[in-house]
C-alpha cells in the first residue's frame, strides 16, 4: 500500500495497476489523502488506523471480491462505500445496495462524475453523524437502536448488527411513524443514489429488517405494507 497525504482521506482498492494509479492522480490534485491497495489485505487495518472517508472499492479482486469487503466494512465500520466496476449488471447494484456500500460506478467513467459522488457522500456521512449525535439512541416496541454504534438491542437480544442499508432505512421509518412511506421516497432516502432505483431493493431490506425486529415476520405488526404504495411504520418511537 502507498499513501499520499491531504484533508479527507480516499482509499482505493484497484488490482489493475493504470486504472489505479490514475485515480490516485486525479484525487491528489483534487487535495485529496489518497491510499491505495491492489487487494483486500490489510484494508481493515488501514481504515481503522488512518480515519478514512471514503474507499472506493473495485468487485473485480483477487481473493475477497468487492462484495465480501463491502459486507464486511458496512457491518463494522462507517466508512463510505462506492462500487467501482466494470460490470454493468443491475444484479449487481441491487446486491451491493443490500450489503451496505453507498454508490455505485460502472468503468468507463467520468472521473469529475466520481469526484463528485465522492464529494455527496462525505457531505452527507458528516450531516448523517451531526444528527446522530444529538440523539444517540431510539426505542420501539422493546428495541433499542444505538444511533452511534449502529446496533439493536432488546432485553433479550443485544448488540445486533445492521447493515448500513437496513440501518438507515430503519432510522427513517423511525424518523416519519405512522406514516405511509413510498417506495421510491425511501429509495432516495436510503440510498443517495442517481442510479435508476429499484424497488425490489427496499423491499429486501424490509423483509431483512421484519425477520430482525417482528414477532413474525409473516404476519408483522410493526412495519406494515400499504398495498399500492409503500411502507407505514406503526410502533410508538420514544
Amino acid at each position: 500500500m502507498t499513501e499520499t497525504h491531504s484533508t479527507h482521506h480516499v482509499l482505493i482498492v484497484e488490482d489493475d495497476a493504470v486504472t489505479r494509479a490514475r485515480m490516485a492522480a486525479y484525487f491528489e490534485t483534487e487535495n485529496y489523502r489518497v491510499s491505495q491497495s491492489e487487494d483486500g489485505e490489510g484494508i481493515h487495518r488501514l481504515i481503522a488506523e488512518s480515519a478514512i472517508d471514503v474507499v472506493l472499492l473495485d468487485i473485480n479482486l483477487p481473493g475477497k471480491d468487492g462484495l465480501q469487503l463491502a459486507r464486511e466494512l458496512s457491518e463494522k465500520t462507517d466508512v463510505g462505500i462506492i462500487l467501482v466496476t466494470a460490470r454493468n449488471d443491475e444484479i449487481d447494484r441491487i446486491v451491493g445496495l443490500e450489503i451496505g456500500a453507498d454508490d455505485y460506478v460502472t468503468k468507463p467513467f467520468n472521473p469529475r462524475e466520481l469526484l463528485a459522488r465522492v464529494k455527496n457522500l462525505i457531505r452527507r456521512k458528516q450531516s448523517d453523524q451531526s444528527r446522530h449525535q444529538k440523539q444517540r439512541s431510539k426505542s420501539f416496541s422493546g428495541w433499542t437502536l444505538d444511533l452511534s454504534r449502529r446496533s439493536l438491542s432488546s432485553n433479550t437480544q443485544e448488540n445486533l448488527p445492521l447493515t448500513r442499508g437496513e440501518f438507515e432505512l430503519l432510522v427513517t421509518f423511525l424518523e416519519h411513524p405512522g406514516k405511509t412511506l413510498h417506495r421510491e421516497w425511501l429509495m432516495e432516502k436510503v440510498t443517495h443514489r442517481v442510479w435508476s432505483p429499484n424497488e425490489r431493493t427496499i423491499d429486501v431490506l424490509v423483509l431483512r429488517l421484519r425477520n430482525k425486529i417482528e414477532h413474525d415476520s409473516h404476519a408483522p405488526q410493526i412495519i406494515l405494507t400499504v398495498h399500492g404504495e409503500g411502507y407505514l411504520f406503526a410502533s410508538e418511537v420514544f
